[in-house]
């Protein structure tokens, strides 16, 4: 998209950059962004996006955002995926096999075949250990209630996002969709589901439900028992759910603990060239424009 050339991913951890000195102020980024992450400074007639606070994220922190959020619906996680499959899956002819394939990437981090293979290639082992613990690969590999947006732009996206159940239980509490005993029957939503199915799963309807049926579900089991202290597992009948699955899927969902939610391997520096020299060197021009003699850094210093 970038005539310049400017819009490149880290190796490293893939997050996605705009190289400020390469950057020409073409903005074909900011019309050809499907997620319009992208925005044109006006100041500095350069093209800026959300770095993912990588400076933190090297040694370990969570990003901003994350550590901001008074919901606590953020989640940071490593995946291990085989690059060799990408441009197969990217390829997928119809559109909504996507979402499945896309899941097809992903490798099992408590596979005992990846751990030796990805140790073989000189992955440390403290990616290894965040892999196995991380909170994207259980809700968007294990439990499969997180969705990556919009798939048919086939730019297989490593953010996941999590379906609302708002609108299905609005909807219920106000009667207008019918109760399947406990649970409000998610095929009466149409309108909802059908919406979520085209913003994440390329219209694949059926992900969708699954999906929503889980979250509701765990709900329902967890209020039968701290409310009534019995364990019913009716509700988890045709959701894949065991009662072990679902308190796990509830702790990490509605009460995880900050290291739940943040699972972040730090940067391995002796692998990396010394960068010493180099600090401060780059980042984003101040307000006064490009041609102004002072260039600060992102965090801080000049």
């Amino acid at each position: 998209v970038c005539p310049s050339g400017a819009i490149y991913k880290r190796e490293e951890d893939g997050i996605v950059l705009i190289d400020q000195d390469k950057c020409r102020g073409w903005r074909q980024c900011v019309s050809g962004c499907p997620y319009k992450k992208v925005y044109f400074n006006w100041n500095t007639h350069k093209s800026e996006k959300c770095t993912f606070c990588y400076p933190r994220t090297e040694v370990g922190e969570s990003t901003i955002c994350s550590e901001s959020c008074v919901g606590r619906i953020r989640y940071i996680g490593m995946m291990l995926y085989d690059a060799d499959k990408i441009k197969s899956v990217a390829a997928t002819a119809n559109e909504t096999d996507l979402y499945e394939e896309h899941l097809g990437l992903f490798l099992d981090p408590h596979d005992p075949e990846v751990i030796a293979e990805a140790r073989k290639q000189g992955i440390p082992q403290s990616v290894l250990d965040a892999a196995a613990a991380s909170p994207i690969y259980k809700m968007a590999i294990d439990w499969k209630v997180a969705f990556p947006l919009h798939p048919e732009y086939r730019t297989l996206p490593m953010v996941w996002y999590v379906p609302p159940l708002s609108p299905i239980q609005a909807a219920a509490n106000s009667q207008k969709i019918g109760m399947n005993g406990i649970l409000p029957d998610v095929d009466d939503m149409r309108i909802s589901h059908k919406y979520l199915a085209n913003l994440f799963t390329a219209g694949d309807e059926k992900a969708i439900k699954e999906a929503l049926k889980r979250m509701l579900a765990m709900r329902a089991f967890m209020r039968s028992k701290t409310v009534d202290k019995e364990i019913n597992t009716e509700v988890l009948e045709g959701t894949g759910l065991t009662p072990e699955q679902t308190e796990k899927m509830y702790h990490l969902m509605a009460i995880a603990n900050y290291e739940d939610r943040f699972v972040i391997p730090t940067s391995h520096r002796e692998e990396a060239k010394n960068a010493y020299n180099l600090q401060s060197d780059g980042g984003y021009p101040d307000d006064e424009g490009p041609d102004s003699e002072k260039f600060k850094n992102l965090f801080g210093g000049f």
